[in-house]
């Protein structure tokens, strides 16, 4: 079984979410016995989960605190949440009380502790040093684990 984990932008452009769709669905089809990991939060993340499950992949959440659905949530993405939250095999709250940098940088050092691969829905943009793709990517890469960057031609990230 192989453990893929994921990272990616939240602000993807609403026109390249089919594309960005496909492309996963393209990477996730190479794997057969397969489990995903992802905070599912809205974008990449949940992306990434809804095609884990489509192909009968194991989800696994990792959520980054106690109160991240009802602090971080907005309502127009809630619905996905709450069924990739009802979906998954199992659901990791991590001991935070609260959604902040912290939280989010243990999350993603959960996500590469599970990690056999991790796959970044990533432009390319640098490291920000605030937690975001990019980093994670970049602490992928100092761990060792592999790291496959899915962004697909014509992908782009709202203005």
């Amino acid at each position: 079984m192989t453990t893929l984990a994921v990272t990616g932008h939240m602000d993807l452009a609403d026109e390249s979410v089919p594309a960005v769709r496909a492309a996963l669905r393209g990477l996730l089809a190479g794997y057969g016995d397969l489990t995903g990991v992802s905070c599912i939060a809205a974008g990449a993340d949940s992306l990434f989960a809804e095609e884990v499950t489509a192909v009968g992949g194991r989800l696994i959440v990792v959520i980054p605190s106690r109160d991240y659905r009802a602090r971080k949530v907005r309502p127009a993405h809630a619905p996905v949440f709450d069924r990739l939250v009802d979906a998954a095999a199992e659901v990791v709250t991590l001991p935070y009380e609260t959604a902040r940098r912290d939280a989010y940088e243990a999350a993603n050092a959960e996500l590469l502790k599970r990690a056999d691969r991790l796959v970044a829905v990533w432009d390319g943009s640098p490291p920000s040093g605030k937690g975001g793709t990019a980093d994670t990517v970049e602490l992928a890469r100092a761990a060792g684990v592999p790291v496959d960057v899915v962004w697909p031609d014509g992908a782009a990230r709202r203005a």
